[in-house]
């Protein structure tokens, strides 16, 4: 990843985050690191299957996840079947 793409996504990151806090007005947040971590990695998960066409190994080695680790998550989001 170059220091161009990591740039985007932190703008993306940060505009989503800022609308969010926005959008709440007064009320303050609870499990907010909980809350943005799921919907984060649902999506990521899915795009990355994607990309390398349902190859777990190649999707594992992209995401620096375990293979073991990736297939638990994926289950847990639902995006594989058992």
């Amino acid at each position: 990843m170059t220091d161009r793409d990591h740039d985007q996504i932190d703008h993306c990151i940060r505009a989503s985050l800022d609308t969010y806090f926005e959008d709440l007005g007064t009320t303050e947040p609870g499990g907010l690191y909980a809350m943005v971590l799921r919907a984060v990695e649902k999506p990521l998960l899915d795009v990355v299957m994607r990309r390398t066409e349902g190859n777990q190994s190649r999707a594992a080695e992209w995401l620096g996840l375990n293979r073991t680790t990736l297939r638990k998550k994926l289950l847990e989001h639902r995006l594989l079947d058992k």
